[in-house]
């Protein structure tokens, strides 16, 4: 399956989307000074709410066209492990590894993906998907130990956070691949946001996010990260995302996982994080194994 340069120029444009979300999610946070304006939940309901509101018109449209009964699990499976659980899991991991790493750990995705679609897809895995699984699982374990062994802060909680939050995107991933690819992907995200309204609506209560708006003088600049997390990183690149997709395929999107994580580590650098040699090696350990397992997937996918 020859891939079209198109896709190639929006998986590249993606991977700026999302790799700056890490350090969006900082300033979400926290403030110049590194006070914290909103706290990590406050800032994955403002962001998924934000992203519901923009998407709603289209989830309006999307709702007539699509068999609520028959799809109706799937489509809960998306917009939970897809865009709920992930939002919370990485504002948390985020308060206590830098955004950098928090975007290297992301990159397990793919590896992931290539198991849930294996265990729970039934998708027969290549030689060379099997291989490159082995060395992606091994950097991995690498990244999680050298992790844990330079991260100034940050504990196994944030650690695993952010490997729970891969694994969602990883069955979202396979759920849209394989039982919702004959919807437009813009329904598809619309309608998985839609479903989140009245959940972030409560949690935004809940959290008395508003209060913060009141009693916070330097809020404005936080707010500003974090209506571009949700509108662009969020709404728009979802849109992005899903259509990249459809029309290559479910590993070849993942993919955008290479990528993620430089920006997010370049554009870290410049915030002032910094990583060790280590944790840069592991990371190219496990893109090293997600372009083998990549590699053949592209010539074979045909069938």
């Amino acid at each position: 399956m020859k891939i079209a340069g198109k896709y190639w120029f929006l998986l590249l444009l993606l991977s700026l989307i999302w790799g700056s979300s890490f350090i969006l999610m900082k300033k979400g946070m926290y403030g110049p000074t590194g006070e914290i304006v909103f706290n990590s939940n406050q800032v994955a309901t403002l962001r998924i709410l934000l992203a519901s509101l923009a998407l709603l018109p289209f989830g309006y449209r999307a709702i007539k066209r699509i068999q609520i009964k028959k799809d109706m699990l799937y489509f809960l499976i998306v917009s939970i492990c897809g865009n709920m659980l992930p939002a919370f899991l990485f504002t948390f991991a985020e308060t206590g590894i830098s955004s950098g790493f928090a975007g290297m750990l992301n990159s397990t995705t793919p590896i992931f993906t290539i198991f849930i679609g294996f265990g729970f897809f039934k998708i027969k895995m290549t030689w060379t998907q099997i291989v490159g699984s082995i060395i992606g699982s091994v950097g991995v374990v690498l990244l999680l130990f050298y992790g844990k062994s330079v991260s100034i802060q940050g504990d196994w909680e944030h650690i695993i956070a952010v490997v729970l939050a891969t694994l969602c995107y990883a069955t979202s991933l396979s759920t849209i691949r394989y039982k919702l690819s004959h919807y437009k992907s813009i329904d598809i995200a619309a309608i998985a946001f839609i479903l989140l309204i009245i959940p972030s609506i409560i949690i935004f209560l809940l959290e008395r996010t508003w209060i913060v708006f009141e009693i916070n003088n330097i809020v404005w600049d936080s707010f500003i990260a974090i209506c571009i997390l949700g509108l662009i990183g969020t709404a728009f690149a979802l849109f992005l995302f899903n259509n990249i997709i459809k029309n290559t395929s479910a590993l070849f999107a993942s993919s955008v996982t290479y990528f993620i994580p430089i920006v997010a580590v370049i554009i870290g650098f410049f915030f002032g994080e910094r990583l060790s040699s280590y944790q840069i090696l592991s990371m190219l350990i496990v893109l090293l194994g997600v372009f083998i397992a990549n590699s053949k997937g592209f010539k074979n996918s045909h069938h």
